[in-house]
This record gives C-alpha cells, sequence and structure tokens, in this order.
C-alpha cells in the first residue's frame, strides 16, 4: 500500500509517505514556505494544505498523485460537534468542519491526478497514538497516551497497541484541555499560544509553584483516567505580560505553578492507564508530548519501565500516524521509526553546485568533522548542514547551531546569534557510551525529549548547556546510526577532554529550521557563525565577507 498522509487542520501541516508499512519521507510544510508553524491555527487558514511537503514526499518515492492508494487526512469531521456545544468559544469553528469535510477536492486541487474518493479521514488523536506505538522500537504490546489541545471533540486519548491493532480505552472530552489551558497561559504571559509553549516550560524553571493550591482547583485528575483543566483564571494568578515588557518572578511563579499542576496531573493519568493494561512500555504523541520536563517526571515517577516519545509529537506527527493507521489496517505491518532524519538531503555535487551558483568561496577539507571539531575547540560556532532534515521540531545533528559547552558565555552568545530570550537554555548532545556517567535521566535520548540532571562534577565543566536548575535536554549520539556526528564528538573529544557540544537548532528566533541551502546560506550571512560546515564542505566566514567586499560575492 502506497499512503500519503496528510496533517491541515490546527497548526504544522506536514506530508509523510508509508509504503508497505515502512516510512519513505515525512516533512513539515514550514520548511518549504518558510513560514513558522506554516501556518495559524485559525479556522481561516484550516483550507491550506502541505502542498510542497506533499509534492517532494511523491518525487522522493518517484510517485504521481494517482499512484497512490489511499491518503489518510488526519481529522474526521464527522465525529465533531458544534463548538459551542462543547463548551469552546469559537464562532467560527463552523468554517474549519466546513473545509475539513471539503479536503479530498481541495487535495485533488493540490495534487493534480489524486483520486478524492481514496482520502480517508482518520480519528485526530487515532493518528497521534499511531505516531507512537507504531514507531517505537520494541512495542507491540505497548500503552499509549495522547494530549494536546484538541481533537475533534476530545483533548486527550489512552490506548493500548496489541501486535498491529490500536484499542482505545478513554477520552477526555472538550471542553477540558490541558493543552489549551497551557495555551491560554502562554498567551497570558505574553507569548505566542499554539507557538511558545516551550517558553513558559523554561521560564517555571526560574520561578517556585507557590500558586499551585490555588491551581489545582482548577486544573485536576479526576481519578477515571481523565481530568478537570478548563477557565483557569489567569488574570487572578498574575497581570498579563505584554510581548515586550520584561518577566517578572511572579511570571516565573505562575509557568512554575502550571507545570507542576501539568506534572501531577499527567501522572495520573499514566497511572490510571498502567492500572488498565500492566504494559512495560508507554508511548507519548500530541503537543504536551513536547514537555521534556513533564516527560522525564513521568518517566522517573511513573509506572512503566520505559517511555518512548514521538519526535515529531505535535500535529504534523499525525501525518505520519494516520498513514500508519491505515497501512495497518491493510495489513502493512508498520515499522518503527530508526530516526527523525526523514525530509530533504542533497548529494554532495549538488551541494557544490549550489554554492558554485552561490559564488561563495568554499572548501572542501579532507574530513569535515575535523574542521569542525576545532572550529568548536577554538570556541566558534558553526551551522551544521548533513544529510536528510529531521521532522519535527528538535534540531538532531542534522540542521544544528553547534559550540563549545565549556564556555558559559556562549549560552548569550547564542541566544544572541538566534534572536531568543536570554532566559531559554541550549542542549548538549553527548555520544551515547559517555551520558550516563555525565547525565541522570532516560538513556538513550536520541531526540532530545528528556531532561537529565547534570552531575555535580561536571556542572563547571560544560556551563553552557547547564540550565538554572541544573539539569539539560540532551540529545544523545549513537555512532551506528549518526557516523559523522560521532566523529566529530570524538575529534572535539581529543581536543578539550569534553565528549559534549552545545546543540541548537539552525534558525533564527520567529524561522523555521534551515531546510535547504539557499536557507543555510541566508542564515549564514545574517549571522555572526564562523563556520558552515555543508555536506562535505567548509565556509569560513572570513573568507565569506573578504569575498563579498572584493566584490567577488555577485
Amino acid at each position: 500500500m502506497r499512503i500519503l498522509g496528510i496533517n491541515a487542520l490546527f497548526h504544522d501541516p506536514a506530508a509523510a509517505l508509508v509504503i508497505d508499512g515502512r516510512t519513505v519521507a515525512a516533512a513539515e510544510e514550514e520548511r518549504f514556505s518558510r513560514r513558522k508553524h506554516g501556518k495559524r491555527p485559525v479556522p481561516f487558514s484550516a483550507w491550506e494544505l502541505p502542498e510542497k511537503a506533499a509534492a517532494w514526499c511523491l518525487r522522493r518515492a518517484g510517485l504521481r498523485p494517482q499512484d497512490l492508494d489511499a491518503v489518510a487526512y488526519s481529522y474526521d469531521p464527522a465525529l465533531a460537534r458544534p463548538a459551542g456545544e462543547m463548551g469552546l468559544d469559537d464562532p467560527w469553528d463552523h468554517l474549519r468542519q466546513t473545509y475539513a469535510r471539503e479536503a479530498p477536492g481541495f487535495l485533488r486541487t493540490a495534487l493534480p491526478g489524486l483520486d478524492p474518493e481514496i482520502v480517508r479521514f482518520v480519528p485526530h488523536h487515532m493518528a497521534h497514538a499511531a505516531s507512537a506505538a507504531y514507531c517505537a522500537d520494541g512495542a507491540e504490546d505497548s500503552s499509549v497516551l495522547v494530549l494536546d489541545g484538541r481533537g475533534e471533540c476530545a483533548s486527550h486519548l489512552a490506548a493500548r497497541r496489541v501486535g498491529d491493532k490500536l484499542e482505545p480505552l478513554h477520552a477526555q472530552e472538550l471542553p477540558h484541555s490541558l493543552g489549551l489551558v497551557y495555551e491560554e497561559l502562554t498567551g497570558h504571559l505574553g507569548f505566542l499560544r499554539s507557538s511558545d509553549e516551550f517558553k513558559v516550560m523554561a521560564l517555571a524553571s526560574h520561578g517556585t509553584p507557590r500558586m499551585l493550591q490555588e491551581l489545582r482547583r482548577h486544573v485536576y485528575p479526576t481519578g477515571d483516567g481523565g481530568f478537570h483543566a478548563t477557565g483557569v483564571p489567569w488574570h487572578e494568578f498574575c497581570p498579563p505580560r505584554g510581548a515586550e515588557e520584561p518577566w517578572t518572578q511572579e511570571h516565573a511563579d505562575v509557568a512554575a505553578s502550571a507545570q507542576a499542576v501539568l506534572e501531577e496531573t499527567l501522572l495520573d493519568l499514566v497511572r490510571w492507564l498502567h492500572g488498565r493494561t500492566g504494559h512495560s512500555v508507554l508511548t507519548l504523541a500530541g503537543g504536551v508530548a513536547l514537555n521534556c520536563v513533564a516527560n522525564s517526571r513521568i518517566a522517573r515517577e511513573g509506572p512503566f519501565s520505559r517511555v518512548w516519545v514521538q519526535p515529531a509529537a505535535g500535529d504534523a506527527g499525525t501525518a505520519l500516524g494516520g498513514a500508519l493507521l491505515l497501512a495497518a489496517g491493510e495489513g502493512d505491518s508498520p515499522e518503527p521509526m530508526t530516526g527523525a532524519d526523514l525530509g530533504r538531503d542533497w548529494t554532495d555535487a549538488e551541494l557544490g553546485a549550489w554554492l558554485k551558483t552561490a559564488a561563495v568561496p568554499f572548501e572542501r577539507p579532507p574530513d569535515i568533522a575535523g574542521t569542525v571539531a576545532r572550529t568548536l575547540a577554538d570556541n566558534g560556532i558553526v551551522a551544521w548542514f548533513q544529510g536528510r532534515s529531521e521532522y519535527g521540531p528538535r534540531a538532531l545533528g542534522h540542521r544544528s547551531l553547534l559550540a563549545h559547552p565549556g564556555h558559559a558565555g556562549n549560552l548569550e552568545r547564542l541566544n544572541d546569534v538566534k534572536g531568543r530570550e536570554q532566559f531559554r537554555p541550549v542542549a548538549p548532545m553527548v555520544l551515547a557510551d559517555r551520558a550516563a556517567g555525565i547525565f541522570d535521566g532516560p538513556l538513550p535520548s536520541p531526540y532530545m525529549l528528556f531532561v537529565h540532571e547534570v552531575a555535580e562534577s561536571w556542572k563547571d565543566r560544560i556551563p553552557a548547556v547547564v540550565h538554572v536548575d541544573g539539569t539539560a535536554r540532551i540529545q544523545t549520539v549513537d555512532p551506528v546510526r549518526e557516523p559523522l556526528v560521532a566523529r566529530m564528538l570524538r575529534e572535539f573529544e581529543q581536543l578539550t577532554g569534553l565528549p559534549v557540544v552545545v546543540n541548537t537548532s539552525l534558525n533564527t528566533a520567529g524561522r523555521p529550521m534551515v531546510d535547504d541551502p539557499r536557507d543555510a546560506l541566508e542564515c549564514f550571512g545574517s549571522s555572526p557563525v564562523d563556520l558552515l560546515a555543508i555536506g562535505p564542505y567548509a565556509i569560513r566566514r572570513g573568507d565569506f565577507f573578504r569575498a563579498a567586499g572584493d566584490g567577488r560575492l555577485r
């Protein structure tokens, strides 16, 4: 079966292609359109499809739209109810539902040759669940928990996987939504809701949960696998913050309280689910699963011996999950993910042609990993563009900014480069065989979806990656899966004694991660980055701007 998955209705539009149960390609529309999150999650944008991402997925496999057996659209309008009936204040939601019902026709227009009769509506949270349960290795018998803002009429799904079957166990109906409560706080604190929730998580580390008891009156588990989460009067907890205003300790304390009540509620849901299934493996998806602090507490205090989180846990991941769910239903046993590098790539020759066309001075050193390691050891910042781009919001060694972790000032330096708030941390990548001696938490951690306590003896050695609360959101690097990154890390360790490198996403504030060579060159040319390592080629900042000054860049 050749199945194209589509996520389009709310935000993070994406496409994924699954052939005979194997994931061939997956990409978010933002990487092509260069619009962060692809679009805003408002009813008026619900018609917009991931046209470029879908077309690329088909090209990757050499397919035409008419070659597809099915298209999975990760929302089923037949399951939705009027917004007012669900307790939601959204007078235009009916427009969203109309666009969803008309999706087959929109897809036929976007992908000429596609038969709209092969489009199938997949329940939103089942698509999320499939993206986790089917993608985790060794999870044939496992539990799955999905939490986000909303689907058709719920905000949560507890389910179990037995073989290739997914069985729903419980769903929390709207308006109760942990995701929407967190989104509302994001907006109250002056950030962009449905986008900047991770900033609230980072800000929480600077506060104390002194408002937790009061917040528990509004957000709490109900003991039956569900929860109450609606109507939080955030203005009673702290005054709203303007987007350009500095945050205060009161804002940080509210964030800490919200984070704490979220974690408490999740732990109750996890324990209820384990009581129903008795499984040892839990998989997570939905936007709330991107809260790596909560994930770590689930792993540490929950009853499951292993927790696996879908790297594209947000709505983008439902494109893949929807396709896998249809594949499993047709008898194609889904294959687990081996990595998040499911997007675009270019051959060495193609990259060289890009650089020649751009008329930039570049070199091809004997070993790009060694060149990067030496630049980092000299405290240079490196833009790292290698292999296929990542699916999901984390830079995992394919589209990354790298720096030396031993200089505390590199945190401020990188936040300045990216135009980010200074309270936000940067993350370490570490060789998998060295991680346990430095970081305490779930291992391996290849997708940067947990936080780990940094060993006391290492905090002064890698201060740039140690958050204010003594933790770090690590990425472990397996030399078999990521030989080039591993070689760079070993070279860096030989030069500095540190098996850790700072890794943050290759982009600047408000823009999607770099995806193609033009994006990489634009980011390099506009940011104080010392070296661009693009495939086997190296571009040095000094050479680049000397050429510009000499008029050799056209």
